[in-house]
């Protein structure tokens, strides 16, 4: 008996020791999920915000969203983007007497046409100098200092601000930290309200096991248990496929 007593012992502060570790343990692997989770989810979210901003330039030329990872690419590279550059405005007195914004472009073209059959101008200022100062259809209408010019220029420069380029966009539809794995995209574009409203809907998801699929794999599922229990999508989306929500994202 004297000889199993310190056995027992022994033991006993190993199964301590060994409970100690596992309540450790128990707290500081979710924590360590969580934090982990935080900082992924970032650079989840900026990919999904960039979608978006594709997306919206898509359906402005279009008037449809694209399921099409592959064809957003391509719009991106080969579509210029379309500015109007605009100088001047309208009075209210000219508004009155019924020169519109159309009206005033076509007068604008006209005068811009005439005076290039006429003249040459080493540019557009010089130009439309010359079209304020002697054009008789524009001093009639008061359309000095009035202008817009449809500017074409590179719509990944223009759309990111040099964040991205040619070679790098193909960057924003895969999923951080998920091995090459790409947004799920999904569009109705034929959708229609109640009231016959006609709305594209966009969706693009990023499920939880996606991006977290290598680490706790009980707090994956945990995760994925509480949000699908709340009614929640078990991952980071933007848009929705059942119904309009100007395409927000599920964290905002």
């Amino acid at each position: 008996m004297k000889a199993t007593k310190p056995i027992v012992i022994c033991l006993l502060v190993a199964a301590v020791i060994m409970m100690g570790i596992f309540c450790i343990k128990s707290v500081t692997t979710p924590i360590k999920f969580e934090n982990i989770r935080s900082e992924r989810e970032v650079a989840v979210i900026k990919h999904l915000v960039d979608i978006r901003t594709a997306e919206l330039e898509y359906h402005h030329n279009f008037g449809r969203y694209t399921a099409s990872a592959d064809t957003l690419m391509i719009f991106l590279k080969t579509t210029p983007k379309k500015e109007v550059l605009k100088e001047g405005s309208l009075t209210d007195k000219q508004l009155e007497d019924g020169i519109t914004e159309h009206n005033a472009v076509k007068t604008i073209e006209a005068a811009k046409k005439k005076a290039l059959k006429k003249n040459t101008f080493e540019n557009d200022s010089l130009l439309y100098a010359y079209i304020w100062e002697n054009d008789a259809d524009v001093k009639k209408k008061g359309l000095q200092g009035f202008r817009r010019d449809t500017i074409e220029s590179n719509m990944i420069q223009t759309l990111y601000k040099g964040e991205y380029t040619e070679e790098t966009i193909d960057q924003i539809i895969e999923i951080p930290y998920s091995n090459g794995q790409q947004y799920e995209f999904e569009t109705d574009n034929d959708y229609k309200t109640d009231k016959g409203i006609h709305i594209p809907l966009l969706e693009v998801r990023a499920p939880y096991e996606s991006y977290l699929g290598d680490l706790n794999k009980q707090e994956l599922v945990n995760l994925k248990d509480r949000e699908e229990k709340l009614g929640h999508y078990a991952g980071l989306k933007i848009g929705d496929i059942y119904g309009p929500n100007n395409n927000a994202g599920n964290w905002e």
